[in-house]
């Protein structure tokens, strides 16, 4: 098993200092805010990640139609900009 590069040895040391440092009581505290970090930026990496796919397809589309009719992708390209803005 490894995390980030780090084995099973490592990351009982890691936990022993943390240990020592914040004391047993602080501890639970502390991981779950690291919890919460972690979660956090997962959720922002997924929305940026939909945000981009959303972005790319929507180009695709304009390409596509511009290529078979230019003055219809012309409006609906501004439309859906139009309607991402709302």
């Amino acid at each position: 098993m490894s995390i980030f590069g780090m084995g099973l040895p490592e990351i009982a040391v890691i936990l022993v200092l943390a240990l020592l440092i914040f004391g047993p009581k602080k501890l639970p505290e502390i991981g779950r805010s690291m919890g919460k970090a972690i979660r956090g930026f997962q959720e922002a990496s997924k929305e940026f990640e939909n945000e981009f796919k959303r972005e790319a397809k929507q180009l695709e589309e304009a390409t596509k139609m511009s290529k078979s009719q230019p003055e219809k992708a012309m409006t609906t390209v501004a439309s859906t900009d139009e309607a991402v803005d709302a």
